[in-house]
């Protein structure tokens, strides 16, 4: 499947000099940016525990149980802390990892399944989409899952090549079943339950019956089940009430119910689609279309087929789904890029340059509409913050811009198609992402609760290791990680209600007995919303304020006697602790002493 012609200048120098500026604007950006609630702060603060505990079975978030997702991005974040530390680069490596092996992966295949022009331009097409670049920067599942999606779809593509021997399909068949494998360890049955789903309608679409005989069935099973299985024995093992929470409460209740409170409408995932690949949307179509009419390969197998039914039957799958968010559809991102890489070849130049023209008006326009950025203020994020993050915006526009002029002028200078120009342009549109992404942080200051950790560690070093530390009426989900230390909820459980119901004696059930608790307590801090807090001081509650921002108040209580500055406990003397729920928080307190 070769009818793309190759008009570029390819060459191994400039394939790796491609990989190393990717890499270079990929990686570096990493830690710039603060966690944001609730899921970085969550996955990082799930990985520090198993890290600081050693318990690699039982995944814990803020100290309870949390068996809403499987543990492989947890296992591989906690490995990351233990090799370079805890921090927040540290914390989104995996997922920048397979955001950009994802890259790598699909110019691979693409160059392998149809041609090196195909390969190059899918890479640069994936890289520069917004939905991929940004998801890869994030520290969510779904980057981590989309991967090894993408490695079975790849895998797959590449094993049903025409003229490959046995052992070459039976190779690459093993790496889709071992991909598929690390995507349930991922997210849970999406991993197995979609590639199946499209495997069959891509079957009946195609009536390609013939593939089949070249899965290797049993050999796949093996290695899929050896993968899979010893995870989910061990944690059954250890905790009794994990497979029924695990696969009916998370797995389908959460599709087939409203309960997770994630609603948006069937055409929710359209205009993430839309912005996720703006850069080329002007030849999306065209794509399609393109890659409708190639034939299939010798061996009867229809690779566009797989790719259309594998997009078409994800993005409907989560469309109908009960539960929504905006990185659900991000596995199908590879296939459309893949489609446009190999129509992007057969782009003339007078077609290149009316493209660039275009998105040169679209960033001028959107740099004006940048202006007015302040109008969006609020309480809760001021025009003064937006007024900042208008800066960065408008930065980002202004090296998209350069760079589509750049683009422009090298296609200018091209006879058909250039390497040049496509590259010129997405970079435009990754370093687009790559500057407003991390100029996002003048929020993610006030969110993650970073400037209040300082003062709130202070404090916890001159108090004994297991200091409780209530969380009152509401779940932060980035302090934690912040602060080194776990919070006991109080009355709100917020995602934790599972993990509260199976080990109640950790967190009281609500404001009225808590009030008491702390009253008797020797040293104990608590986490406040601001309302609380002042409806805290007009009941006279004993409390000293230890920090406080727009969105959170964190309070002491205030020492008893002479000592001022208690210190902690000599190795064998018992620490003075008034609750049961205290005991709770002496194993996550402190990072291990490197």
């Amino acid at each position: 499947m070769n009818d793309t012609p190759t008009r570029l200048p390819l060459n191994r120098t400039t394939i790796l000099l491609l990989v190393l500026a990717l890499a270079v604007i990929w990686f570096v950006p990493l830690g710039w940016r603060h966690l944001l609630p609730s899921d970085e702060g969550r996955y990082a603060e799930m990985a520090r525990e198993m890290f600081v505990t050693g318990d690699w079975i039982t995944p814990r978030y803020n100290g309870y149980k949390y068996f809403e997702k499987p543990p492989l991005q947890t296992w591989f974040n906690a490995l990351t802390f233990a090799w370079f530390g805890i921090g927040e680069w540290q914390a989104r490596l995996y997922t920048a990892l397979t955001g950009f092996a994802g890259v790598l992966l699909l110019g691979f295949t693409g160059a392998r399944v149809f041609n090196a022009a195909t390969g190059v331009f899918a890479a640069i097409a994936l890289a520069s989409s917004p939905y991929w670049n940004l998801m890869g920067h994030f520290n969510t599942l779904d980057m981590g899952l989309s991967f090894w999606m993408e490695v079975t779809l790849c895998a797959l593509l590449l094993a049903q090549r025409p003229g490959l021997q046995t052992g070459c399909v039976r190779g690459w068949m093993y790496v889709c079943w071992g991909s598929m494998a690390l995507a349930v360890l991922s997210k849970g049955l999406v991993g197995l339950i979609l590639p199946g789903a499209v495997l069959v309608l891509y079957t009946l679409a195609a009536r390609d019956w013939a593939l089949w005989k070249r899965l290797h069935l049993i050999g796949g099973l093996i290695v899929f089940f050896a993968i899979v299985t010893p995870w989910f024995v061990l944690v059954q093992q250890r905790n009794p009430e994990f497979l029924n929470f695990f696969f009916i409460v998370q797995q389908f209740k959460r599709y087939l119910t409203p309960e997770q409170n994630r609603p948006g409408a069937f055409y929710y995932f359209v205009p993430v689609l839309l912005v996720g690949f703006l850069p080329w949307l002007s030849v999306a179509v065209q794509s399609v279309r393109h890659a409708w009419r190639l034939p299939r390969q010798p061996n009867g197998f229809a690779p566009v087929t797989l790719m259309l039914v594998w997009t078409a039957f994800i993005f409907l799958f989560f469309s109908a789904s009960h539960s929504k968010l905006l990185s659900y559809t991000l596995p199908i991102a590879p296939p459309i890029a893949l489609l446009i890489g190999m129509y992007l070849p057969l782009v003339t130049r007078e077609q290149w340059r009316r493209h660039l023209a275009g998105y040169a008006l679209f960033l001028v326009v959107a740099a004006f509409a940048a202006l007015f950025m302040t109008r969006f203020g609020s309480e809760r994020n001021p025009a003064a913050l937006y007024a900042e993050f208008r800066g960065w915006v408008l930065a980002a526009l202004g090296v998209a811009f350069v760079l589509t002029l750049a683009a422009l002028w090298a296609n200018r200078r091209s006879r058909n198609g250039s390497l040049g120009a496509v590259a010129a342009f997405g970079a435009a549109w990754l370093l687009l992402g790559s500057i407003a992404g991390t100029g996002h942080d003048v929020f993610g200051r006030q969110s993650s609760g970073v400037l209040l950790a300082p003062a709130i560690k202070a404090q916890l070093a001159k108090l004994p290791p297991d200091t409780p530390f209530y969380s009152v009426g509401v779940l932060d989900h980035t302090l934690p990680f912040y602060v080194d230390h776990t919070t006991i909820m109080v009355e709100h459980a917020d995602e934790l209600t599972f993990g509260v119901s199976v080990e109640p004696q950790k967190w009281v059930p609500s404001i009225a007995a808590w009030i008491p608790i702390w009253k008797a307590d020797r040293y104990a801090l608590a986490l406040l919303p601001p309302e609380t807090y002042e409806r805290f001081l007009k009941e006279q509650l004993p409390m000293q304020l230890i920090a406080r921002d727009s969105r959170r108040v964190v309070v002491m209580k205030p020492l008893a006697g002479p000592a001022a500055t208690p210190l902690a406990p000599a190795a064998g003397v018992a620490t003075p602790a008034a609750t049961p729920v205290a005991t709770h928080v002496a194993t996550h307190v402190e990072k291990p002493q490197s």
